[in-house]
């Protein structure tokens, strides 16, 4: 499968990547080699990964707990600290072995320790693949406010291995299903149409639908790195999703969701608003509807919990003079970013939300 060049690194897919990595590692004369797994990857994909290293560079293991209220500052001091003790300098390499936390996470931790180390993301997760592992974002959250604190650092590499996705369970395929469905919809049409009916997917052909997402990701990155502009297309269910995944993570009554279990409601409520606002047809608002609401559980969010998870917008990070920016559609395939939504048009989208 032919490679994907982004901003100063590349993409490989499947076998090709392992072939690429050991280049990689023949080319530079690393002091150490740290894996950033959590318990899940170290327990199902460390062992795919370690017999395909070929180097004779000393290789420590760094094990994390699972779960996005571990994507924190506190861990990340961890990480420091124990890179500090097993002797990491500025020749060291960091592989982030996992999903969405830890490439993110490790990303941050990386580009930060001795101000900065080279790092390669290999994404374990569908939502990792087609998501977090690519673009250069890197971060952690803050009082339990996604993604407050990070840089844009690019990894020297990242390969996609969609083996590492079969032991994966159905609720984690169908968050990373989330990011893909918006690539489809914010940016190609064609891509999402392919996952308009699920049953006819053919998922024999699913690493051509992974590459495809992440070209998708990977093209808008590449006009924008630093997101002055298009990339906040990939915001797109953000917003209000950001906002719904925040309040259910930090209240203790509430069971945490998945990341792409919140953007599909995002994506829900933040489509009947570019439907409210004529930049999508009625017709296109229900299809995108019917498709989310197949794939995904509503979820259940009273009234009361609507206007703490609004007062959570204040904090989004694509924001600008005290001002709530969403990006909407402009027609399936299409979007329109730095769009001011007032309050009463969020209360309707809720509303229709849980009809």
């Amino acid at each position: 499968m032919v490679p994907i060049v982004s901003n100063g690194y590349s993409i490989y897919f499947n076998q090709e990547g392992y072939v690429s990595l050991n280049a990689y590692l023949k080319e530079n004369t690393f002091s150490k080699i740290f894996i950033l797994v959590d318990e899940n990857s170290n327990e199902f994909c460390l062992q795919n990964l370690l017999p395909q290293l070929e180097t004779e560079t000393v290789i420590e293991i760094i094990e994390l707990e699972p779960g996005e209220e571990n994507k924190t500052i506190e861990t990340c001091v961890q990480v420091w600290n124990v890179l500090i003790e097993l002797g990491a300098d500025r020749k060291s390499l960091m592989i982030n072995l996992g999903g969405g936390v830890i490439t993110d996470l490790g990303g941050f931790v990386a580009s930060t320790y001795k101000r900065g180390i080279p790092f390669i993301n290999i994404p374990t997760t569908l939502l990792s693949m087609v998501d977090a592992s690519v673009g250069g974002k890197n971060g952690v959250d803050l009082g339990g406010l996604k993604n407050q604190i990070g840089t844009i650092t690019n990894p020297a590499m990242v390969l996609v291995d969609s083996d590492y996705i079969d032991s994966l369970p159905q609720n984690q395929m169908r968050s990373g299903l989330a990011e893909m469905l918006k690539h489809g919809l914010i940016a190609k049409k064609t891509h999402w149409e392919k996952f308009r009916q699920m049953e006819h997917i053919d998922f024999a052909d699913f690493d051509d639908l992974i590459r495809e997402s992440v070209e998708i990701k990977s093209n808008i990155v590449t006009q924008d790195p630093t997101e002055n502009g298009i990339r906040k297309a990939l915001n797109f269910g953000h917003t209000l999703g950001h906002a719904i995944e925040t309040y259910f993570l930090e209240n203790p009554d509430k069971t945490s969701l998945l990341h792409g279990e919140a953007i599909a409601a995002g994506m829900i409520m933040e489509s009947f608003i570019s439907w409210e606002q004529n930049l999508i047809s009625e017709g296109e608002f229900n299809e995108i509807k019917s498709v989310l609401n197949g794939i995904f559980d509503r979820i259940d969010i009273d009234e009361s919990e609507e206007n703490r998870i609004t007062e959570l917008l204040i904090h989004d990070k694509k924001n600008e003079y005290g001002k709530v920016q969403f990006a909407l559609l402009n027609g399936i395939g299409n979007i329109k970013v730095n769009q001011i939504v007032e309050n009463e048009s969020i209360n309707r989208a809720f509303s229709n939300y849980k009809s």
